[in-house]
């Protein structure tokens, strides 16, 4: 299909939908409900080595689900900044982007099932104006083994809700999602499903749960696109949970109220809490009744960017052409945010997924622009349409130009070679060649793992991109070779070892809580050594050791790191006490309390100070805990490395022994 823009076509014209609108839309609806408005936590977690980046609202929010206090009260709603690596591989279509918008609101310790589920319902019928009709739920089946029962009290307020809006709502027990494939919806409207659709924790289901996690049944709501045709290789028949697009949940309304225990029992936490995320790009699809998720003002804008720049019209183009250029947007407005949050491209953790967001960007990208020399200057589009909502973004525009530009040439050096060897392989594999990789499909035939670590480590292909490209070809990579190759040469895994991790915040161990405030006592040490121009730029605590990022523009010498070290264990032996003290955000700036880098914060904030018996203060940090007590509870500490990782930017990490 031709790709200029004289295009004559006229297209439908699509409702025009704004993020901004239903973000403060969503604000003041729960601001009347007593509730207050808090930042969004960075993409990068503070202390959570459990994931690489935060995917839900609740991760920040853990310590006072549990029983810790909350600053700015109980009642709070926010729109959490949120990034899910696992659906890399999934973008493309018109419902999966890996970074995404969570609009949340939280009761800790106040309301429950009655107030969320009526709240949620009146928000999405009555302020967005959402058809009732169209809207499905499902509820938790119960988990016998467990001695969890099934969520009889939520189908009751759902039916009343239903009932006032006109609507007799059946309930349907389907308990899993091939039942459902075989059952259908039954003339339903509540469905109750297992524990692998209803019940949410960072984990996964109840089975998954690790002991010391969190969790609860939930309650998730579907919108129904009439227009989706159900396609069959799905299942013989549509439920809510079906993947064929024609159900979209736009929200989930999580009761927490267990607790996993040692001896893999559930328990009820002292408080019963409320945890609701729901998608913002999901629930601006369902506004504009559209299940593209990339007809937004946000996605528009870019796409619009696009056609002028290369001809490419998003309603004119094919479905294979439109893929990539979902891609495209999806991995750059990820990437932005990424980088925003102070994340450099790198082979290890938050910098390797970013690296290959930015790679596969460009590597998509050369479908419309052969040269992809200038794929970075997209990015103005996207950071212009959140500078009234996130300004911190919009204000670092050149910066996340230049780290993208950076990283652009870097690959753009490597993308010709890469791809003749990639043509090359292939044609010994008996493929033809015609245009950029050949048109020609053979049965399945096994790429080189040799080949396919050579991209990977020379040409910077992610073994991912690599398969994708491939599979188009009906062409396998021999994954055990590539395997071999990367254990041989020393590599770290293709996930950034989602799963290396022990311990962790995720069970609040022991262990993780006594580096988190060695970890206070080690910023606070740099500082004094260093100078006050240091300031941390990032953080990871496991329940092995700490990590910290700070900014710093020359090498540490080993002097002074001798001195940073025993600066600390001094005030370990002091036995300092660990003080938590709420104030406003403009009163802890005023007294120099260091702040986490890329964080927003509210006008009520918690800070940590270590100070002596007299309230001498050595360090004062805004922090959300836990801790220790005193600082004779830590041990000794040790520093084990300190490297450089960016320009002006090093890397300390440490031990207790």
């Amino acid at each position: 299909m031709s790709k200029s823009q004289s295009k004559t076509k006229t297209k439908e014209s699509h409702k025009k939908i704004s993020f901004d609108d239903i973000r403060s839309r969503y604000f003041e609806f729960f601001k009347k409900r007593g509730h207050v408005v808090v930042p969004s936590a960075s993409l990068v977690p503070e202390n959570d080595p459990t994931t690489l980046f935060t995917g839900s609202g609740m991760q920040p929010l853990i310590p006072y689900l549990v029983d810790q206090p909350h600053p700015m009260g109980k009642r709070l709603c926010n729109s959490q900044k949120s990034f899910r690596a696992e659906d890399i591989m999934e973008v493309g279509d018109n419902r999966h982007t890996t970074f995404f918008e969570m609009l949340g609101n939280w009761s800790l310790g106040d309301y429950f099932k009655q107030e969320q589920l009526s709240w949620f319902f009146e928000f999405l019928t009555d302020e967005l104006k959402l058809d009732p009709e169209k809207l499905y739920v499902s509820v938790f089946s119960g988990g016998e083994q467990n001695k969890i029962p099934k969520d009889e009290e939520s189908i009751s307020i759902w039916k009343k809700l239903f009932a006032k809006k006109g609507l007799n709502a059946k309930a349907v027990d389907l308990v899993t999602a091939e039942a459902g494939s075989k059952l259908g919806m039954q003339g339903g409207r509540i469905f109750s499903y297992d524990a692998k659709k209803n019940w949410w924790s960072r984990a996964g289901g109840l089975e998954s749960m690790p002991p010391g996690e969190i969790g609860g049944p939930d309650s998730e709501v579907f919108y129904e696109f009439t227009s989706v045709e159900h396609d069959v290789k799905y299942g013989e028949k549509c439920h809510p949970n079906c993947d064929c697009g024609r159900f979209l949940e736009i929200g989930n309304s999580v009761f927490m109220e267990y607790k996993k225990s040692a001896n893999g029992k559930f328990e009820k936490l002292k408080q019963r809490n409320v945890d609701f995320g729901g998608g913002l790009e999901r629930i601006a699809a369902a506004m504009a009744d559209d299940a593209d998720v990339f007809r937004n003002d946000v996605f528009q804008a870019l796409f619009g960017d696009i056609r002028i720049r290369h001809g490419w019209n998003y309603d004119d183009v094919s479905e294979k052409e439109k893929r990539a250029m979902r891609i495209v947007a999806d991995h750059m407005r990820a990437a932005a945010f990424i980088i925003g949050d102070g994340v450099i491209p790198s082979n290890k953790e938050q910098g390797y997924i970013l690296r290959r967001l930015i790679r596969r960007a460009i590597l998509n990208a050369h479908e419309f622009n052969s040269q992809t020399s200038d794929l970075y200057v997209l990015l103005e589009s996207i950071t212009s349409a959140y500078k009234i909502s996130y300004p911190e973004l919009f204000a670092k525009t050149g910066d996340i130009m230049e780290v993208f530009k950076a990283e652009e040439e870097k690959f753009k050096e490597t993308l010709e070679k890469g791809m003749k060897e990639l043509q090359k392989e292939i044609s010994s594999l008996a493929l033809l060649g015609t245009g950029k990789l050949g048109t020609m499909k053979l049965s399945k035939k096994l790429f080189s793992g040799k080949t396919a670590f050579l991209l990977y480590q020379s040409y910077g292909f992610p073994i991912e991109e690599t398969e994708e490209i491939l599979k188009e070809k009906n062409i396998e990579v021999d994954l055990e070779e590539f395997q071999k190759e990367l254990k041989k040469h020393q590599e770290l895994s293709r996930t950034a070892a989602a799963g290396r991790f022990k311990g962790g915040l995720a069970d609040a161990s022991v262990l993780t809580t006594r580096l988190h405030t060695a970890h206070h006592l080690l910023l606070a040490a740099l500082r004094e050594i260093l100078g006050n121009h240091v300031h941390q730029r990032g953080s990871n605590i496991t329940s092995e050791r700490l990590r910290m990022d700070f900014s710093h523009p020359a090498k540490v010498t080993l002097e002074e790191l001798k001195k940073v070290e025993d600066l600390v264990n001094q005030k370990i032996k002091e036995n300092l006490d660990m003080v938590r003290k709420e104030m406003s955000k403009g009163e802890a700036i005023k007294i120099g309390a260091e702040m986490e880098f890329g964080v927003k914060y509210g006008d009520v904030v918690s800070v940590y100070f270590v100070q002596d018996k007299k309230g001498n203060v050595f360090s004062g940090e805004f922090c959300g805990g836990p801790h220790v007590k005193s600082t004779r509870e830590l041990g000794t500490f040790k520093i084990v490395k300190e490297e450089s990782i960016a320009s002006g930017i090093r890397r300390i990490r440490g031990i207790l022994i």
